[in-house]
């Protein structure tokens, strides 16, 4: 520690910018999975409500009723994901946003009927308990598979900003060089 004229005692000039920044991107990344977590446990519960009803009042059969959900956690998802978790993401190909949004979302539609059609179909859990379970486990995996990449690929981050300098900073960092004319020279008139 360094010692001021006053006896005072004054912390060492050390930057702390790698500790904090890193600390900074893992404060992002829990915000982000927890509004992610919010919207997609609203969306698991929309896809739930929706399979129960469809397999209620209709006879379709078990994957199709999933599909149908699905489909419609999709919309309300991306409602969500773009005005709740992502709002601060860049927002200027939204063509492509969407395009992108559905293609990896049909992927996670086919990841989570995947796991309850081998279910169904291939081990002949098909009780409404059990239908639940497997439908629940495949959102799950699925989930995982849609994190990655809408945070990857859809919900593109902006480009980092330059933090703003403060004066104190404008007046110590060093500017371009200026020519400073010598003594035995005549400054240069420009006409």
């Amino acid at each position: 520690m360094e010692h001021g004229s006053s006896g005072a005692q004054t912390a060492p000039s050390t930057p702390r910018a790698p500790r904090a920044g890193v600390r900074g991107r893992v404060h992002r990344l829990v915000r982000e999975v927890a509004k992610f977590g919010a919207v997609g446990g609203a969306g698991v519960l929309v896809n739930l409500l929706v399979f129960n009803f469809v397999r209620q009042v209709s006879d379709l059969r078990v994957v199709r009723a999933s599909i149908i959900a699905t489909v419609v956690a999709i919309a309300f998802n991306y409602v969500g994901f773009r005005y709740f978790t992502y709002r601060d993401r860049d927002k200027s190909g939204q063509t492509r946003e969407m395009s992108l949004f559905l293609l990896f979302s049909a992927v996670g539609l086919v990841i989570e009927n995947g796991v309850l059609y081998t279910a169904t179909y291939g081990f002949g859990w098909d009780s409404p308990l059990q239908s639940n379970i497997f439908k629940f486990l495949g959102i799950g995996i699925g989930t995982l598979f849609r994190f990655w990449s809408y945070r990857s690929w859809v919900f593109r981050a902006l480009p980092a900003r330059e933090p703003a300098a403060t004066p104190a900073q404008t007046l110590l960092e060093p500017g371009p060089p200026t020519a400073v004319p010598r003594a035995d020279e005549a400054p240069a008139v420009h006409r």
